[in-house]
């Protein structure tokens, strides 16, 4: 077989696999909490145009929830309180704690990513000043009712009654993150083309890029531990499914299991490019819905800001 066959192969069954991910979570959209008002604050959100700001607090909004959970697994402790304040209604966090990690090299991606995602959050609060939104009430616990457990059961990788605890160990711990990184790549790249100021496009960029780096990290990581423990490739499909079919019709989203002959690292269209997400997409997913909704999954009260409803039935 030559390479350009190898590669139309490559292409065929990246497109077998779009195929099979639709309707895989719909269920999972009807039984989730419908917040009042939502048809209201629908029409209001559409016809306003985001400011800056407003996007800068959206991704805010999106790091103090990556933070918290690397910080409680890393340190056994959230953010430092200085960083909880701001407008709209300060939360606290349920769940949380230190991971006994026995993989040296885990732990040690683990402690830079935190530092990381903390900087991020340092950054943009800075950024914003006196209009930086105050951290909102966020779940990163293991309650069998909980956003963790509520993901996992909708992926198919616990039953009914049965909770997920990414913090039990390192495998489990990867498999948290890897809930998150993904989408946050897709997040600030579908948000970069909306932000008007150079400064804080050029600030997007450089965040999206970190971002990036740690999806990899978290992707290679598993990939390699797969090769030993396939369940672990498999973990990533079924949440991979499960993020695709809560955020629309379109394909964006991809696990870690081989395509062809090649590795699948690296999430990305037919054109090696990474994939977007709007904002009301990226708010389907962390909320754990996909209709238009203003609260739930990671983030029980929503999210903080102007931005804070889902797209409906996954449109953007």
């Amino acid at each position: 077989m030559t390479d350009q066959d190898e590669m139309l192969e490559m292409l065929e069954l990246r497109a077998k696999r779009r195929e099979e991910r639709r309707g895989f979570f719909r269920a999972f959209g009807a039984a989730a909490i419908v917040a009042g008002g939502a048809a209201a604050f629908a029409s209001a959100a559409e016809a306003a145009t985001p400011t800056d700001a407003d996007i800068l607090n959206f991704a805010l909004n999106l790091e103090y929830l990556e933070a918290q959970f690397y910080s409680y697994a890393v340190n056994g402790t959230g953010l430092a309180a200085n960083l909880l304040t701001g407008t709209g209604t300060q939360g606290s966090v349920t769940g949380g704690r230190k991971v006994a990690f026995t993989d040296p090299a885990v732990a040690a991606y683990a402690k830079e990513i935190a530092g990381d995602e903390i900087a991020h959050v340092t950054f943009l609060r800075t950024a914003l000043g006196s209009a930086a939104v105050a951290m909102p009430a966020i779940d990163v616990g293991t309650d069998p009712n909980g956003a963790f457990s509520s993901a996992a059961r909708a992926a198919g990788l616990i039953g009914p009654g049965q909770s997920f605890d990414p913090y039990a160990s390192d495998e489990n711990f990867l498999l948290g993150a890897f809930i998150f990184e993904d989408v946050g790549v897709t997040a600030y790249k579908g948000a970069a083309p909306l932000i008007t100021n150079k400064t804080y496009t050029e600030a997007a960029a450089g965040i999206l890029a970190v971002e990036a780096y740690h999806a990899a990290i978290v992707r290679t990581t598993l990939y390699a531990k797969g090769i030993q423990t396939p369940a672990l490739v498999d973990a990533t499909e079924a949440i991979s499914k499960a993020r695709d079919s809560l955020d629309g019709p379109s394909d964006d989203d991809q696990g870690i299991a081989n395509i062809g002959a090649a590795s699948n690292i690296v999430p990305l269209d037919q054109n090696g490019i990474a994939f977007s997400r709007s904002t009301g997409q990226v708010l389907n997913i962390v909320y754990l819905n996909n209709m238009a909704v203003s609260r739930g999954g990671f983030f029980p009260n929503g999210v903080n800001g102007t931005i804070n409803l889902s797209a409906a039935s996954g449109a953007a």
